[in-house]
């Protein structure tokens, strides 16, 4: 073993997910930069072990204990960086808690973030997930990220094209993206902002609160109203925010759906395909606000599963394929889970 690396041997891993599932990893690693990385490359033994990359642990559902090495990006660290082309960069490091980012981005008078604020997770995890809410993606302010290839032991530098982002996707899911573990992430925010309001529940909120033209930082304080008031806090209910992604169907498909459920909550997409609202499908099967066994659907919003005390991971994906069943069955749409599944 490296001599030099603070390895943990058998850690639980109940507090470093946020739906609180027991699990244990054979070994631990506290990441802060690419020092360890090298160190644990170097050891031949180490460096042959199955690797997970942890951040918050809000995209994640453990269904066992991991026999591997976890690595826990745990580098700190944010700077303005300066300004290029109308837009001012602005690093932090993968282990930066992400609310507290976009927080400090609005301190600044940096608007951009603001839309997604109160998202759990760590900044190293936004571009993986391409994280996104109320009408903005990562991928829309996003400058580039430097990441470390554990085949290679190099550093890179990749800018939006390279991390090939999609609708919550990039290469970091993907067979050539494996190796990568992401140190830093810089965004690059507008200095001429404008509010981001084309999300009807957000628009409605700031006409309620007589904001004409809101700042970037009322933006952000309505949008953590509404992601409050809809979603547990995982300090207090277990659970992964939304388990299910929006399915996208062909207009076709989308078209058929409206002449049986004329109801059907759906969202034109630019490539002329529709998205519909997993939230939405899920509560017409009456899901809402059930349980099986240990694990349930939140109350005030179908999208979410919570841990209701003593789950266990295979209780959530029992729970999760149930619904999936319903929503076929009812809609023909697959319902595809969100969070990573170990």
């Amino acid at each position: 073993m490296h001599p030099h690396l603070f390895l943990v041997h058998d850690q639980p891993l109940d507090s470093f997910n946020t739906f609180r599932i027991p699990a244990r990893a054979r070994h631990y690693l506290r990441v802060t930069g690419a020092e360890q990385l090298d160190q644990l490359r170097a050891d031949p033994e180490l460096g042959a072990l199955p690797r997970l990359v942890l951040g918050g642990g809000s995209n994640l559902l453990f269904t066992r204990d991991f026999d591997g090495v976890v690595l826990h990006m745990s580098g700190l660290g944010r700077e303005i960086l300066g300004e290029q082309d109308g837009r001012v960069l602005v690093r932090a490091q993968a282990g930066e808690n992400w609310h507290a980012f976009v927080q400090y981005t609005l301190e600044q008078g940096l608007g951009g973030l603001e839309n997604l604020s109160l998202i759990p997770g760590t900044v190293g995890a936004a571009p993986i997930q391409n994280v996104g809410a109320y009408g903005t993606e990562t991928k829309d302010v996003f400058h580039s990220l430097t990441a470390y290839d554990m085949d290679s032991g190099e550093v890179r530098v990749l800018d939006a094209q390279d991390c090939r982002f999609a609708y919550r996707d990039s290469i970091f899911k993907h067979e050539d993206g494996r190796a990568l573990v992401v140190l830093d992430v810089t965004f690059a925010l507008p200095k001429d902002w404008a509010p981001n309001l084309r999300y009807a529940e957000l628009a409605n909120a700031a006409r309620d609160a007589g904001l004409e033209s809101p700042t970037p930082r009322q933006v952000g304080a309505l949008v953590e109203a509404i992601r409050r008031r809809k979603l547990p806090d995982p300090a207090e209910i277990g659970n992964a925010g939304s388990f299910f992604k929006n399915p996208v169907v062909s207009a076709e498909h989308c078209a058929r759906l409206l002449a049986q459920f004329p109801n059907l909550v759906h969202h034109a997409q630019p490539d002329g395909t529709e998205k519909l609202a997993a939230g939405w499908l899920i509560d017409q099967c009456g899901w809402k606000g059930r349980s099986m066994g240990a694990a349930g659907v939140y109350p005030k919003q179908a999208l979410v599963l919570v841990n209701l005390g003593g789950a266990r991971g295979e209780d959530v994906v029992r729970l999760a394929r149930a619904i999936q069943a319903d929503v076929e069955a009812r809609y023909g749409v697959a319902l595809e889970p969100e969070p990573v599944f170990i």
